[in-house]
């Protein structure tokens, strides 16, 4: 790794010891820095790791065909199987797009949707449907994989530190939950999506955050981000561009599955406001304890979390003595609407694994967030398992005790980006944004003073 800066081996405790596996930190006086694709090469390698764990941690399951309460108390749930199974993808594409009765269904967002019944198309036939439901995993967990190496690639060729994206390779939450579900798709695109800003192709960049917004809603705080950026560094035309491809490229996904199957175009948008509080979420506690909040209380907070989430992040873009990076603000943004949100599934923490290797955030943070996760982790599924066997489940305090945990590992996450972006503002000179893009080398137009 690199011998300067923040987040390589001389700088950060946890990645000089592990170095010592392949020979220690990078010297001072090596001759010269690595080229990225080394880098992203060694890089994607490692990401054998946690995919490979990943994948052997769903065995058990693969075994039973996601069949039966072993896939809570084996801990190898997945959503992807169970869609296969309950929302009939078996009928395949054509059907899904026809929106004829008994057509496919998702309950995800456009693309995601289209996604997970493009690929049910590919299965091959078999008399019986274990058969096909181990197919369909094994065709997506082949997929995830090769978006989880497209995500490091994105962030080894972006990255001044290139080893950075081990952050996203090794990532622990990666090993637990890449493969629960289709979230890698909307990772994926979100961050090439960011990549195309910071090589300053605001166009291509408004096109793939657009996709990413149609698999998932998380990306709009990245487009957010991006304009708040621009507002202080005078490059509102740039950001229109962006803006402006965005909204287009998502309306002609979702305007164009509407023609077709409005069901499927509008299913997750409706079912998001007709549900209450879910797993992950602090406003489920309530409910555990007996007094569950009313839907429209849970929805009220829950678009709250956005409001107070775009608040803070523009604060820290427009207030702060030096310009932070687009990945820091769209980290906090994404963040507190993780944990004020109507549920916060463990997959849902796939959304921050590039955005903390762009930060450059320290080992030891990540790794703290990472361990909040792993408990967690268990415990949705023991709690969940509790509903069949109450004696051998997990009791409901010691859910909400380990999901509150994993609620604040999330905003210590939040609260070190802040304070390392905080930690620039009395520098001569500010340190460079690797996405900055269309930004690079601007002067600040907009600073908001607190008096």
């Amino acid at each position: 790794m690199t011998a300067s800066g923040r987040g390589t081996t001389t700088s950060d405790p946890v990645a000089t010891a592990a170095s010592e596996v392949i020979g220690g930190p990078r010297g001072r006086y090596a001759a010269r820095e690595l080229p990225w694709m080394f880098t992203a090469a060694v890089v994607s390698a490692l990401a054998a790791i946690p995919a490979g764990f990943g994948i052997a941690l769903r065995i058990p399951c693969l075994r039973t065909h996601w069949s039966g309460d072993g896939q809570f108390w084996n801990a190898c749930y997945s959503d992807l199987p169970n869609a296969y199974r309950d929302g009939d993808l078996g009928a395949g594409l054509a059907a899904f797009l026809r929106g004829a009765e008994g057509a496919p269904t998702t309950g995800q967002p456009p693309l995601t949707g289209l996604m997970l019944t493009a690929v049910a198309s590919l299965v091959p036939s078999a008399e019986r449907e274990g058969t096909r439901i181990a197919w369909y995993f094994a065709l997506w967990a082949v997929l995830l994989t090769l978006l989880l190496l497209a995500v490091i690639w994105l962030v080894a060729s972006s990255s001044r530190r290139p080893w950075t994206s081990a952050h996203v390779a090794l990532a622990p939450v990666v090993a637990l939950v890449g493969f629960v579900s289709a979230d890698l798709l909307g990772v994926a695109l979100a961050s090439a999506g960011m990549w195309a800003w910071g090589r300053r192709r605001p166009g291509a960049a408004g096109v793939l955050l657009g996709l990413a917004i149609s698999a998932r809603s998380y990306p709009v705080l990245i487009l957010v981000a991006i304009g708040l950026l621009a507002v202080r560094s005078g490059r509102l035309r740039e950001f229109g561009r962006t803006a402006g491809h965005a909204v287009a490229t998502f309306l002609g996904v979702t305007g164009a599955l509407w023609l077709l199957n409005p069901d499927a175009a509008a299913s997750a948008y409706q079912g998001w406001a007709a549900v209450g509080a879910g797993y992950g979420s602090p406003w489920l506690l309530p409910q555990l304890a007996g007094h569950p909040l009313p839907t429209w209380a849970v929805t009220a907070l829950a678009v709250l979390g956005w409001v107070v989430a775009i608040g803070v992040g523009a604060v820290l873009a427009l207030a702060s003595a030096r310009r932070p990076s687009l990945a820091e603000v769209s980290l906090v943004m994404v963040g507190i609407v993780l944990v004020t949100g109507k549920s916060f599934t463990v997959q849902s923490s796939l959304w921050l694994v590039p955005l903390i290797a762009w930060s450059l955030v320290q080992w030891r943070d990540h790794l703290i967030w990472a361990a909040a996760e792993a408990m967690n982790f268990v415990a949705v599924w023991l709690t969940i398992a509790a509903g069949k066997v109450p004696d051998r489940g997990l009791p409901n305090p010691w859910y909400a005790f380990f999901s509150m945990l994993r609620v604040i590992a999330v905003l210590w996450l939040v609260a070190m980006v802040w304070l390392q972006a905080r930690e620039r503002w009395g520098r001569s000179q500010p340190e460079p944004d690797d996405l900055a893009g269309p930004m690079t080398g601007a002067e600040d137009r907009v600073i908001v003073r607190f008096t």
